[in-house]
């Protein structure tokens, strides 16, 4: 397992998360002089997107993040998103949660598997961070915090060598093992079987660096080559144009990583059959971690750099839902195996106030007030991407 893991997979499913908000923001926008206390505006759009996106590259949070450590379970990490995406006016109900956490994993999954080489993973990271930019343009101050992460991944991973990116590319593929949730984009693409799982392609460009295949070269003692045979590979590849720019600014060339959600198009989850059977291999993942100790260490540090923006005013936050009615939402939470389900965890860090101190200040700040219930809640339909993407 590498311990330098983690921050590429946090700024890789965060903008995973960002492209679903961006869009279904967009879908939903209504001019402002036009929209209703309880609709949504574009100036609602950028307000959500830049408190997220402060939040998510805060500078301590950001210096907690880039240390060496191992990756900690499904439901610590899960934890982190939680608070995330309530950093700015959103609400969001857990089963709500549970379906935007599920196309993040699945789309950065897809795209892990999908890379030509393992260093390609830090590519799929650019790409992220070059969209981020994109909806940050009008925020000077924003665009610094990005760019000060950018040059961090690159003064750390720029000089790794394969084997290292090998193992990166390793530990992720371990998270997301036994996660196999039907995503419509996917299916209707074909890039994914009915029970979730991925189909890799037998075409295109090949990895930068080498050639096509369909020649086996022999070599003698002497390490000249003696002898060629051609044979049929049975697929459709060829050489790859360029290699992706590792820079601040270029071509990545690599579409990983890039927004799928910029074509309107419906998105759905539903957990695929053979899912439903996996407790016993997932437990260990998602169950509470014997290394407990450590994960509550490791989130207090974690929390601890987020600056969350609490709504100030008459405003307490407008509760976002990801389905189209209230019924079909509760239905979810209802028939979520109970494997993948994530449920708050109650801490209780009082019982040793000298170890626990910062750790009880922080879990007291994850505690979020019930929200009043509106009869017209802004943006009830807003991230109905199950029926409407």
């Amino acid at each position: 397992m590498s311990v330098r893991t983690l921050p590429l997979l946090f700024l890789n499913l965060g903008g995973e998360m960002l492209y679903i908000l961006d869009q279904r923001l967009r879908a939903q926008n209504i001019p402002g002089d036009k929209a209703r206390r309880d609709e949504w505006t574009e100036v609602d759009r950028k307000r959500v997107l830049n408190d997220i996106i402060s939040t998510m590259f805060n500078r301590k949070f950001m210096e907690e993040l880039f240390k060496p450590q191992e990756l900690y379970s499904k439901k610590a990490l899960r934890t982190v998103y939680d608070r995330l995406a309530h950093a700015s006016i959103m609400r969001l109900n857990q089963a709500s949660m549970d379906k935007l956490y599920d196309l993040m994993t699945m789309a950065l999954k897809y795209q892990v598997l999908l890379c030509p080489r393992p260093k390609d993973v830090l590519l799929v990271t650019f790409n992220h961070l070059d969209a981020i930019k994109g909806f940050i343009q009008d925020s000077p101050a924003l665009l610094h915090l990005v760019d000060e992460t950018f040059r961090q991944l690159l003064d750390i991973y720029g000089d790794l060598p394969a084997g290292e990116f090998h193992r990166i590319r390793q530990t992720l593929l371990t998270f997301f093992q036994d996660l196999h949730i039907r995503v419509s984009i996917f299916l209707k693409d074909r890039v994914q079987n009915s029970n979730g799982r991925f189909v890799l392609p037998v075409s295109g460009p090949v990895p930068w660096g080498t050639e096509v295949p369909g020649l086996i070269r022999t070599f003698n003692t002497k390490g000249e080559e003696v002898k060629r045979v051609e044979f049929q590979h049975g697929g459709n590849y060829v050489a790859a144009p360029k290699e992706g720019s590792f820079e601040l600014y270029g071509d990545r060339v690599l579409k990983l990583g890039t927004n799928m959600y910029s074509v309107n198009r419906p998105v759905e989850t539903q957990i695929s059959g053979p899912s439903k059977n996996l407790a016993s291999q997932t437990q260990q993942s998602i169950a509470p971690n014997p290394l407990a100790k450590e994960e509550l260490n490791f989130l207090a540090r974690l929390m601890g750099g987020m600056e969350i923006k609490k709504p100030s005013g008459p405003e307490s936050g407008f509760r976002l839902n990801l389905f189209t009615t209230d019924e079909e939402e509760e239905q979810a939470a209802l028939s979520r195996p109970e494997e993948l389900s994530y449920e708050v965890v109650n801490i209780q860090a009082t019982q040793d106030q000298q170890r626990n101190k910062e750790l009880a200040r922080i879990m007291g700040e994850f505690e979020i007030m019930d929200q009043p219930r509106w009869s017209g809640s802004k943006g009830d339909d807003l991230l109905a991407m199950m029926d409407e993407l």
